[in-house]
C-alpha cells in the first residue's frame, strides 16, 4: 500500500465488501438484483401515483418524492460498487469521489427530513381531519418537499467542503466500497476533530430533529387512535401509519448508528453492513413495504396493469386482423 498522497493524487481505491473472488461474484449478484428492484419497484411507484387520480394527494405526493429521492440514492453508491467489483483496479478518482461523497449526503439527509413531514403529514390527517385539506394545500406541501433538499444541500456542502481540507497522507486505499465521511476519517494523518465534531451536530440535528418531530407527530396519532372506540377503525386508522414507522425504524435506526455513534465505537465491518443497509437495501424495500400495506397502492397498480393488458390485446387484435 502507499504511504504517501504524492504517488496517486488523483486516484483513490475503494477495497469494496470482500477480496475473496467467490464472494465477490455472490456480492455483485447481490447488488445488481437489489438495484434493478430499487429502480422497478420506485419508478413503478412513481408512475402510479403520476397516472392514478385517485392517488393524487398529499400523502402520495410525498411518497413519490421518496422514491424519488430513493432512485437517486442508490444510483450514487450501486453502479460504483459494480463497476469496481468487475475492474481489477478498483479506483475512482478525486472528483468521483467527491460528487459521490456529496450526492450521498444530500439525498441521506433528504430522506430523513422527508420521513419527518411525512410523518407531519399522517398527524394532520389523522388528528385534524376537517382541516386537513386547508393545511395541507398544494402550495405547502412544495415547501414541504423543498425543504428536506435543502438541508440536504446546506449538510452537504459543509461536510464535503471540511473534508477535502484534511491531509490524506496514510494511504489510498479506502477499506469501504463508496466514499462515506467515518471511512476518509481514518485516512487522515491529522486529528479529524473538527469534521467529527461538525458531522456530530448537523447528523444530530438533521436526524434527531427529525425523529423527535415524527415521534411526537405518533404519540398524537396513537393517542388520537386509542380513543376511538370501535377495533376496526382503530385498525383502519393504524394501518395506513404502520408502513410509515416500518421504513422510520429503518432508515432512522441504520443512520443513527453511522452518523452519531462515537468513533471508538465503530468498526470496519460493521460500518459496511450498515452502510449496505440504508444505502441499497432501505431504498429497494420501500416501495415494497408501501405497496404490501398500502390497498390504494394496490388497487391502482392492478388497474394500470389492466388497462395494459387490454391496450395490448386490442394491437395485438389489430395487426392480426390486418395480416
Amino acid at each position: 500500500m502507499e504511504t504517501s498522497n504524492q504517488t496517486l493524487p488523483n486516484m483513490y481505491y475503494l477495497l469494496g465488501l470482500s477480496t475473496v473472488p467467490h464472494l465477490q461474484v455472490i456480492g455483485f449478484i447481490m447488488f445488481v438484483v437489489m438495484y434493478i428492484l430499487t429502480l422497478a419497484g420506485n419508478s413503478l411507484l412513481l408512475v402510479t401515483v403520476r397516472i392514478s387520480p385517485t392517488l393524487h394527494t398529499p400523502m402520495y405526493f410525498f411518497l413519490s418524492n421518496l422514491s424519488f429521492i430513493d432512485i437517486c440514492f442508490s444510483s450514487t453508491i450501486v453502479p460504483v460498487i459494480l463497476m469496481n467489483t468487475l475492474s481489477s483496479v478498483k479506483g475512482i478518482s478525486v472528483e468521483g469521489c467527491v460528487i459521490q461523497m456529496f450526492c450521498h449526503l444530500l439525498c441521506g439527509a433528504a430522506e430523513c427530513v422527508l420521513l419527518a413531514m411525512m410523518a407531519y403529514d399522517r398527524f394532520v390527517a389523522i388528528c385534524r381531519p376537517l382541516h386537513y385539506n386547508s393545511i395541507m394545500n398544494m402550495k405547502f406541501c412544495v415547501i414541504l418537499v423543498l425543504i428536506p433538499w435543502i438541508v440536504g444541500f446546506m449538510n452537504s456542502s459543509l461536510q464535503v467542503n471540511l473534508i477535502w481540507k484534511l491531509p490524506f497522507c496514510r494511504t489510498h486505499h479506502v477499506d469501504h466500497f463508496f466514499c462515506e465521511l467515518p471511512a476518509f476519517f481514518r485516512l487522515s494523518c491529522r486529528d479529524p476533530w473538527l469534521n467529527e465534531l461538525s458531522m456530530y451536530v448537523t447528523a444530530g440535528i438533521i436526524v434527531l430533529c427529525s425523529f423527535l418531530l415524527t415521534l411526537i407527530s405518533y404519540i398524537y396519532i396513537i393517542s388520537n387512535i386509542l380513543r376511538i372506540h370501535s377495533s376496526r377503525g382503530r385498525h383502519t386508522v393504524f394501518s395506513t401509519c404502520t408502513s410509515h414507522l416500518t421504513v422510520v425504524s429503518l432508515y432512522y435506526g441504520t443512520i443513527m448508528s453511522i452518523y452519531l455513534q462515537p468513533q471508538s465505537f465503530h468498526s470496519v465491518e460493521k460500518d459496511k453492513i450498515v452502510s449496505i443497509l440504508y444505502t441499497v437495501v432501505t431504498p429497494m424495500l420501500n416501495p415494497i413495504i408501501y405497496s404490501i400495506r398500502n390497498e390504494d397502492v394496490k388497487n391502482s397498480i392492478r388497474q394500470l396493469y389492466n388497462i395494459g393488458v387490454s391496450r395490448h390485446s386490442r394491437i395485438a387484435l389489430f395487426f392480426s386482423s390486418k395480416f
